[in-house]
């Protein structure tokens, strides 16, 4: 089967420079964008299941704006007055900024990185003796909580938000188009299972992006024709033109 168009499972991109776009153009090939998963709010009987009391909490670390959504939906549930000399660590500024949605600003001690949390070494140093809180989903990496480790400040963590599949039954006669599938996350392979459980694969191809995505696809009986990152291909894309160049010499 000669390759010509593949579908991507991020969200259709908003500008420019888009390197899947510029692998079509390259190859020829028609590129559809879809996200295959959603993030949102855990339920109120899944928070205080957490057992976690927020006024114990003298600082809190943010690495998205749901996540300063639900900590604010859940501190009003509680009856929470978020004190005024509260700290804030987020992962960017833009999720700082988000914070004007509930609090003054100026009137806060706020710091962010630029990527990470993880940059924020001396500001948190000066802090250090607080009682910290980690807001995270339910997918989330050990980096922030190792890194507070390191710094030896205590801390909790709390699930406030998670990643499910989202709905795409609007898409099953354009799904059945495309001749490579190419995922990110394993909860991206799960939502192909829930959304289309019936789908036969037959002879369309699953490109996967790391280890545990590429296990999920193994683990629900789809077959894996290409990964990333390998040492000849550090991309997904790469690994793409790679396998379709291969494939389309062939036909």
């Amino acid at each position: 089967m000669k390759i010509s168009s593949i579908l991507v499972s991020q969200p259709k991109p908003t500008t420019e420079g888009n390197v899947y776009v510029a692998l079509g153009e390259k190859l020829k090939l028609t590129v559809g964008f879809r996200q295959f998963i959603k993030v949102e709010g855990v339920t109120s009987k899944e928070f205080r299941s957490q057992h976690l009391n927020l006024p114990d909490f003298k600082a809190v670390v943010f690495t998205s704006k749901i996540g300063v959504d639900t900590y604010f939906k859940f501190a009003k549930e509680v009856k929470f007055k978020v004190p005024e000399d509260q700290l804030y660590y987020c992962s960017t500024k833009a999720v700082a900024d988000y914070l004007q949605k509930y609090i003054t600003y100026r009137k806060r001690k706020i710091f962010f990185g630029d990527k990470s949390v993880t940059e924020l070494t001396d500001s948190i140093k000066r802090h250090g003796t607080e009682n910290t809180l980690v807001v995270h989903s339910d997918v989330s990496s050990d980096e922030i909580p190792n890194f507070l480790d390191k710094l030896k400040v205590k801390h909790s963590e709390v699930v406030l938000y998670k990643t499910v599949s989202a709905d795409l039954a609007d898409m099953k006669e354009e799904f059945d188009t495309y001749q490579v599938l190419v995922f990110f996350t394993p909860a991206g392979i799960r939502s192909l299972k829930e959304n289309f459980p019936d789908w036969q694969q037959g002879e369309v191809k699953i490109a996967a992006f790391g280890s545990s995505t590429q296990e999920e696809v193994k683990k629900l009986g789809y077959r894996l024709d290409i990964e990333a990152p390998t040492e000849e291909c550090k991309s997904m894309t790469s690994a793409l033109e790679k396998f379709i160049v291969a494939n389309n010499k062939k036909k």
